[in-house]
């Protein structure tokens, strides 16, 4: 199946996520690893599943959930195949982050 691709730094944010859930729990990382690869499928098939957050970003982003964890994936469809462009902890200052 196809999936969304993935920015260098959405890259380096899932592997520190990993690298930092695998030191107390390796299971909960390799299940992290597997619903962002379900997501980034998911974003593929259907580009505009994740709403518009304006709070956080100004469109084209688009956010998406992680089902059982607490990071959102940040994406635009504007691409061809959609790009991943970031991986955060929801509790991290998102605004601040994600100013241009």
């Amino acid at each position: 199946m196809s999936a969304a691709q993935f920015a260098p730094r959405a890259r380096r944010d899932l592997l520190a996520a990993l690298r930092w859930i695998a030191k107390d729990n390796p299971a909960a990382a390799r299940a992290l690893r597997d619903a962002v690869a379900r997501a980034a499928e998911n974003i593929f098939a259907h580009p505009e599943i994740g709403p518009h957050r304006p709070e956080f970003a100004a469109p084209p982003y688009r956010f998406l959930s992680l089902t059982g964890f607490p990071y959102l994936v940040i994406y635009t469809p504007e691409h061809n195949p959609p790009l991943i462009l970031r991986i955060l902890h929801a509790a991290r200052d998102l605004p601040d982050i994600l100013q241009p």
